[in-house]
């Protein structure tokens, strides 16, 4: 068995630590593979990649993108070429869709009468993009609510009263841009897509029409029972077995770094990775 983590954020997108910080701690905790994967971003990957070197600790790119789909489908983009212009451009595209959608939801949080500012959202945010849970950082300052789960639940998340659609790129496009970078695709999280085994194993079908690579079968979000269930599924569908913990630090709770899989998981050659 070996320790792994190809899910888990940075200040780049909406987690709490830095890329050098989670470098330092997929050390800590014995990690032996690791991707970074900020939302819709790859400002932090070469300051990750480069900490992991240093380190020691086998790491390739990563990035997970929220594509457009009626429930949940974030796809995970693996060892891809970070300098690649046309994956850039794809990234932007969603990028402003994203500031698009933060503004409407400062607009109904204001009209809630929840006087925030962008300013304070960004000061949340640090260098990083913008996402709901910065909104929420913000509102617990300011005193309005007193945890996350309230956030959401109240506010920003998909019943919320300030909730707010992102536009994204299609499923399809999402694939094609990663493949087109020269990297594999990944469903994140299967549980938060579809909890009808039948259904997913259709989405999955459809998926890898367009290329679909793997799927995220060991997670953060997934009990025993799911995580069998998962990889049955892969096997069945000829999908490879992926495993992260989707950490984001003090933004999620309960959420802990690096997971023990076998160490035969993944072809890790294909990674880029030498075991």
């Amino acid at each position: 068995m070996i320790r792994v983590d190809m899910h888990f954020h940075s200040t780049c997108s909406d987690g709490s630590d830095s890329p050098e910080a989670l470098a330092r701690l997929a050390r800590r905790r014995g990690v032996a593979v690791a991707a970074l994967t900020d939302h819709d971003t790859l400002a932090g990957v070469p300051a990750f990649l480069s900490a992991c070197r240093k380190l020691g600790i086998r790491a390739i790119s990563g990035v997970e993108i929220s594509a457009e789909y009626p429930r949940t489908l974030h796809i995970l983009g693996y060892n891809y070429n970070p300098e690649d212009a046309d994956f850039q451009a794809a990234l932007k595209t969603i990028q402003q869709h994203r500031d698009e959608r933060n503004q409407k939801i400062l607009e109904r949080l204001n009209d809630l009468g929840i006087p925030l500012t962008m300013d304070e959202v960004q000061r949340e945010a640090g260098v990083g993009v913008i996402g709901r849970p910065h909104f929420a950082f913000a509102m617990i300052r300011r005193g309005i609510i007193h945890d996350i789960p309230t956030a959401f639940s109240e506010y920003l998340g998909r019943t919320g009263k300030a909730y707010v659609h992102k536009v994204s790129l299609s499923p399809e496009e999402t694939i094609h841009a990663i493949q087109r970078a020269g990297g594999v695709a990944v469903l994140a999280h299967p549980v938060q897509t579809c909890s009808d085994m039948k259904k997913l194993s259709e989405i999955l079908r459809w998926l890898k029409s367009f290329g679909l690579w793997g799927i995220e079968c060991y997670s953060g979000h997934h009990n025993p029972a799911q995580v069998e269930a998962y990889k049955n599924l892969a096997i069945a569908h000829g999908l490879e077995m992926t495993a992260g913990s989707d950490y984001h630090g003090r933004g999620r709770p309960g959420y802990h770094f690096g997971i023990a899989v076998p160490e035969t998981l993944l072809p890790w050659a294909r990674l880029g990775i030498l075991m």
